[in-house]
């Protein structure tokens, strides 16, 4: 079964060292995601990159590889992530968030078959 709808894309950009309440900021992130019951979060850690300070993050070189970028994608409609975005706005110290409606076609296994 296929299902189409417009929906919202939230994609936060972090440091992997970033920290919340002692504990990664990533994982914060994707817990409040789901005690809000957003449809779906997922995390990725990235191989290199720099953020507006121009400091370069990358798995190559050794002494730089703790403090990776990471992404966050986040989608579900509207009404879930606006809300959403103000628990981010205290949550994200340093960091990109990145908004976009988007129309998202989800397939389902039919419950039938």
């Amino acid at each position: 079964m296929k299902v189409e709808l417009d929906a919202r894309r939230v994609t936060v950009f972090l440091n992997s060292t970033d920290q919340w309440h002692s504990r990664p900021l990533y994982t914060a992130i994707v817990r409040l995601c789901q005690e809000r019951g957003i449809a779906g979060a997922t995390v990725s850690r990235c191989v290199e990159g720099y953020g507006a300070g121009g400091q370069l993050h990358t798995t190559r070189l050794l002494e730089l590889s703790e403090n990776l970028p990471v992404r966050i994608e986040i989608i579900d409609v509207r009404e879930r992530i606006d809300p959403l975005l103000i628990s981010l706005a205290d949550m994200v110290g340093e960091g990109l968030v990145v908004i976009d409606d988007v129309h998202i076609l989800r397939f389902l296994t039919d419950p039938k078959k």
